[in-house]
C-alpha cells in the first residue's frame, strides 16, 4: 500500500456502535453491519479535524475486540406525527478500532489552493487526536458516543490476528458529494458507493471512493461555493485556519 507523508492513526473505542445500512435508516428497525463503514469512519475525523481545503481518505481499520452485538428496545418517534414507536436495534458493543487515514487536496475547490499547507494541516490533526478531537466524535449514530487517542496502528494484540481471512459480502462504502467529486458521472452529483471489504488478520483495507465496483446516482446536488466571493471564507478566515 501506498504510503503518504500525511498519515494520521488513531484509536476510537465506544460502550456501544451503530453501522447501519442507509436503507434501514428510513424507520422502524436497525441492525448494525459487523464492522465500521468507510463514511462512518471519515465522519469521526471529520469531528477531530476537517478543512474543505482537502478530503479524508481512510486505508484501513483494525478490528481490537470480538464483535459482539446487543439488541435494545427504542422508542423512536413516528415521522407522520410526533407520537413514539417501539423498535429493537440491535448495537454493536465494546468496541475498539485502530485507523489508518491520510488527506488529499480537494482539486474541486480551487477557490483554496492558498490553504493547501501540509505540514500545517497535518500538524493540527495531529494535535486534535492527541486532544480527542474538536467536536464530539460518534461511533455510526448520535447515541454511541466515541473516544479517540492516539496510537500506532498494528501495535497490541487484536481479537482476530490469528482468522486468515473474513469477508462480510456487499456493504456500504459512503457517500460522493458533490464538492468531493472524483470523475465526470459524479460532479453535480450526490452518489453512494458499495464495494465487498474483506478483514485479513483482523485488518480491514479499504478501496479508494473512485475503485469502489458499484455506484448508484442519488440526486443532482450543486457543490457549495468556498471563497472570497461566497459568505463561507470569512469563517474561515475567522478561525485561523486560512493564511
Amino acid at each position: 500500500m501506498m504510503q503518504h507523508p500525511n498519515i494520521v492513526e488513531f484509536q476510537v473505542t465506544g460502550d456501544y456502535a451503530l453501522f447501519s445500512d442507509p436503507i434501514m435508516r428510513i424507520g422502524g428497525e436497525k441492525c448494525s453491519y459487523q464492522v465500521p463503514t468507510y463514511e462512518a469512519l471519515k465522519g469521526i475525523l471529520s469531528s477531530i479535524y476537517w478543512k474543505p481545503t482537502f478530503i479524508w481518505y481512510i486505508d484501513a481499520v483494525r478490528i481490537m475486540h470480538q464483535i459482539q452485538t446487543e439488541v435494545k428496545g427504542i422508542r423512536p418517534i413516528h415521522y407522520q406525527d410526533s407520537k413514539n414507536d417501539l423498535a429493537y436495534y440491535t448495537y454493536l458493543k465494546d468496541c475498539r478500532y485502530q485507523v489508518r487515514a491520510h488527506f488529499e487536496w480537494n482539486e474541486e475547490r480551487p477557490e483554496l489552493a492558498g490553504d493547501r499547507n501540509e505540514h500545517k494541516h497535518h500538524n493540527i490533526a495531529r494535535r486534535m487526536i492527541e486532544k480527542g478531537g474538536r467536536r464530539d466524535v460518534f461511533l455510526g449514530t448520535r447515541e454511541c458516543q466515541g473516544y479517540v487517542e492516539p496510537c500506532i496502528f498494528g501495535e497490541g494484540p487484536g481479537a482476530y490476528d490469528e482468522v486468515p481471512e473474513l469477508g462480510f459480502g456487499l456493504m456500504y462504502h459512503g457517500i460522493t458529494y458533490a464538492d468531493e467529486a472524483y470523475s465526470e458521472e459524479t460532479r453535480g452529483k450526490m452518489t453512494t458507493r458499495f464495494w465487498y471489504p474483506v478483514m485479513k488478520k483482523g485488518v480491514i483495507t479499504f478501496l479508494r471512493p473512485e475503485d469502489c465496483p458499484l455506484t448508484k446516482c442519488l440526486r443532482e446536488m450543486e457543490r457549495k461555493p468556498f471563497g472570497e466571493a461566497s459568505g463561507n471564507f470569512s469563517s474561515l478566515r475567522g478561525s485561523g485556519e486560512v493564511e
